[in-house]
């Protein structure tokens, strides 16, 4: 055993008895609080001044030509630009900054530093807000996007960070186990991140040089997410039903060694329901685990690994508790509470080795129990529902059996009153922050539950004060201005995080339906009383074909044409096929031996080594002749459209020979950017305009959103090839269906090759971006060209 003990960084005992003990006292004052009740005159002091800015008689006439105050969990842009009308913006912004800074920063108010930080801050958001809201045409704000957060890093010169973690986040997502709440896991990891990203851009302050400026925030986004995974695979996975009770022993033992040895044990053999997922879990936790060890200087490190500790095995402890058990004391009740709710904050502020300013840890240790109990008050149910203990499931559960038990309403008052008075000293803007956070708190729990569920919990937690609550109450009904945007934004996140899930799946989904009605369309018929000799060339077209194709260019024609445009899905047939047999045809021909000389294509072995290279040229150019036959017979159409599209096929046609020239005559030479990015646009971004436009051709949408349509394509198609690139040079070649390598063994100048990996993914982003900067300017959204992009830069094959 105490060789064991040597081996620890952490001494859990005494660690935890130590953090136990700051708790304890503290929470001795506030029950003291709550026992006398000196909490109450003094707040009804405070609710008293702060009421003035908050309920007041508006003249019936002030609100003409300004219109009723839009909801602020709706139409997002609306609402900025009524609170800019209204001159309602500073203050709602100013609000929502000083409490990130007192909750997320454990500022100081009343510093000037920190004043005059805020007011930048301040001033830079409500740029974002008002240009997002004029920018907008409703929902989400613009800068709750993959492309904002992609030129936010490109400013910094963190762009390798921003990708590595776009590429984790996706990769999280997609293992969040069945039985947890997948958005909120999301939102907790990215809240992280940016909470982190936060702590470091306060340190750093206005002028640090940009090299160590963007080293540290690079730092600082990769140990974010190194901590904030904790969050979904360790607090979430273990407060869901996704493990047996056994497994859930086995990886508390697990976690529970990391944290006091400072090193993750091996998990040997696990007989888990789902061991792909486990396995993808105890790799990143390890992976992670050991990043945030290595930027830990060795004399900060026991810190760091303490703060660890305490606050996992305080939700250990929490974890632990039956609401059946009807013996526990005030005491265990709310003391793991305040450790755990401020070992997550003072963990932020260690994990990124952040000297701390005088006062900071105890404005942090005080503050954390605010935030946890109004969390626990409005999850009360949904906990209930889960048997989970908390302050307020169990006086729910428990309080006519125990009359002794501290009612967690009051409490949570009393921690009012003590951060006010005692932790901030009374400042005045604090009182504001503080009480403007808890009404709105009130008034967000009465709206998403109801009146009568609502009122029915105040005649249970507020009994004990009838007077304060009438005037608590009353604060609720009454007082305005308590809105707060980070409230605003969650909510948002959620919803945006929700819909994508969503729309992610609609996308999924309308690709694999449109695939397979494509499919069913493609296959050559054999003319009737055709020479037995001449079949070959149908059949070697029909092999070509019914390889495992993505389909995407008469998917995406598909989508604009009956989705978007409203056309009638059976008159577009022609024009799906004729798509794909252009395409088909022009894989046939890069595959040759004059050519790439490919062996594989779409899983299959290519046209030229099943039969030979004549019979490839010859089965490409039936093909090309089936597409314009394709085209030729669009008889719904105005003949007019028609002649116009089957111009515009032939033209670009023409363009992707001349693109496939400038590649073959390419080998062996080292190109510039804009040499590839022509031979790009040439070879692969032709054919995503063209089914676009052809389309919109038929559907006689006018040139300027065409023109929007072309530039989106060629953005598209130069990151759909920058995939490609990539893929050639890092893929699964099982996934891909088809050798890789190529492009090195062919000396073929790719973006790989000119940019290396890491510069030709910073490009894909950059045209990612300028696409989606291009799908703004439509004059109709279009969700499936969004996802679209999505899937080509996340695409693994």
């Amino acid at each position: 055993m105490n060789a064991e003990n040597e081996e620890r960084i952490v001494q859990p005992d005494a660690c935890y008895r130590l953090a136990e003990q700051k708790a304890s006292h503290y929470f001795d004052s506030l029950f003291e609080q709550v026992r006398s009740k000196t909490y109450v005159a003094a707040l009804t002091e405070d609710i008293g001044q702060w009421q003035r800015k908050h309920i007041y008689r508006r003249p019936w006439l002030s609100w003409l030509g300004r219109g009723s105050k839009p909801s602020n969990t709706g139409d997002y842009n609306r609402y900025i630009r009524w609170l800019q009308l209204t001159n309602k913006l500073d203050d709602y912004i100013d609000r929502s900054i000083r409490y990130i800074y007192m909750r997320d920063l454990g500022a100081a108010m009343d510093s000037p530093h920190t004043r005059s930080r805020m007011q930048r801050i301040a001033a830079d958001i409500k740029r974002r807000l008002v240009d997002s809201a004029d920018a907008g045409r409703g929902g989400a704000p613009s800068f709750i996007s993959v492309a904002d957060f992609y030129q936010w890093a490109q400013k910094e010169g963190v762009e390798n960070a921003a990708i590595w973690v776009l590429e984790k986040l996706k990769d999280v997502s997609a293992h969040i186990p069945e039985g947890m709440n997948a958005e909120h896991a999301q939102r907790k990891l990215i809240k992280i991140i940016l909470g982190v990203v936060l702590h470091v851009v306060e340190e750093l302050g206005d002028h640090e040089a940009p090299a160590e400026r963007s080293r540290r925030l690079d730092e600082a986004i990769r140990l974010g997410y190194s901590y904030g995974l904790t969050y979904p695979f360790i607090d979430d996975l273990l407060d869901a039903q996704v493990l047996t009770a056994e497994e859930k022993a086995r990886y508390s033992g697990v976690i529970r060694t990391a944290l006091l040895n400072g090193t993750v044990p091996e998990l040997g053999e696990w007989n888990v329901s789902d061991n792909v997922m486990f396995r993808y879990i105890q790799l990143e936790l390890s992976e992670a685990f050991e990043y945030i060890k290595r930027h830990q200087l060795p004399e900060e490190r026991q810190l760091f690994f303490e703060q660890a500790f305490v606050f996992f095995h305080s939700q250990e402890l929490d974890r632990a508790k039956d609401l059946s058990h009807a013996t526990y004391t005030n005491e265990e009740l709310f003391i793991p509470v305040i450790l755990k709710s401020a070992s997550s904050r003072l963990i932020a502020r260690s994990v990124i080795r952040a000297p701390l300013e005088e006062g900071f840890e105890n404005r942090t240790f005080y503050y954390g129990i605010y935030n946890q109990l109004a969390d626990d008050f409005a999850d009360l149910f949904d906990d209930m529902a889960d048997g989970a203990v908390t302050p307020f499931t169990y006086y729910y559960q428990c309080r006519e059996q125990r009359p002794d038990l501290i009612n967690p309403f009051e409490l949570y008052w009393a921690v009012i009153y003590y951060l006010i008075h005692h932790v901030y000293r009374s400042d005045a803007d604090t009182r504001e922050v503080i009480l403007n956070r808890a009404i709105n708190g009130l008034k967000r729990c009465k709206a998403r539950i109801g009146t009568a569920e609502y009122n029915r919990m105040m005649d249970i937690f507020a009994a004990g004060n009838p007077e304060f609550n009438r005037l608590v109450q009353r604060m609720v009904d009454r007082a305005d201005d308590v809105d707060f945007l980070d409230k605003l934004l969650r909510d948002q996140l959620v919803q945006v995080l929700r819909n994508d899930r969503t729309l992610q799946d609609q996308f999924k989904e309308t690709v694999g339906t449109a695939r397979d009605q494509i499919n069913r369309t493609l296959r050559v018929a054999m003319p009737a009383g055709i020479p037995e000799m001449d079949e070959k060339l149908i059949d070697a077209a029909n092999y070509s074909l019914e390889g495992d194709g993505k389909r995407l260019r008469p998917v995406l024609a598909w989508v604009m044409g009956v989705e978007v445009y409203g056309l009638q899905a059976e008159t577009i047939v022609p024009l799906l096929r004729s798509l794909e047999y252009m395409h088909t045809a022009s894989l046939i021909f890069d595959d040759l031996p004059s050519q790439d000389n490919a062996s594989t294509r779409r899983g299959r072995t290519t046209l030229h080594q099943l039969h030979n290279s004549a019979t490839a040229e010859l089965t490409g150019l039936l093909l090309i002749q089936r597409a314009i036959q394709e085209q030729a017979s669009l008889t719904a159409f105005d003949a007019v459209n028609v002649l116009s599209l089957i111009q515009y096929s032939a033209q670009k046609a023409e363009v992707l020979c001349m693109g496939q020239e400038m590649d073959l005559s390419s080998k062996g030479r080292t190109l510039t950017l804009e040499q590839l990015n022509t031979i790009c646009y040439c070879k692969t971004g032709i054919a995503f305009e063209a089914a676009l436009v052809m389309p919109a051709i038929l559907a006689k949408i006018d040139e300027q959103e065409i023109a929007v349509l072309k530039r989106y394509a060629y953005h598209a198609g130069i990151a759909f090839q920058i995939k490609d690139d990539l893929l050639d040079a890092e893929g699964d070649e099982q996934l891909m269906g088809k050798p890789v390598g190529k492009d090195a063994e062919n000396n073929t100048s790719t973006f790989v090759t000119i940019l290396g990996q890491s510069g030709a993914k910073k490009e894909m982003w950059q045209h990612y971006c300028l696409a989606v900067e291009a799908l703004k300017e439509l004059p109709r959204p279009v969700e499936f060209l969004k996802h679209l992009l999505n899937y080509m830069v996340y695409r693994d094959r």
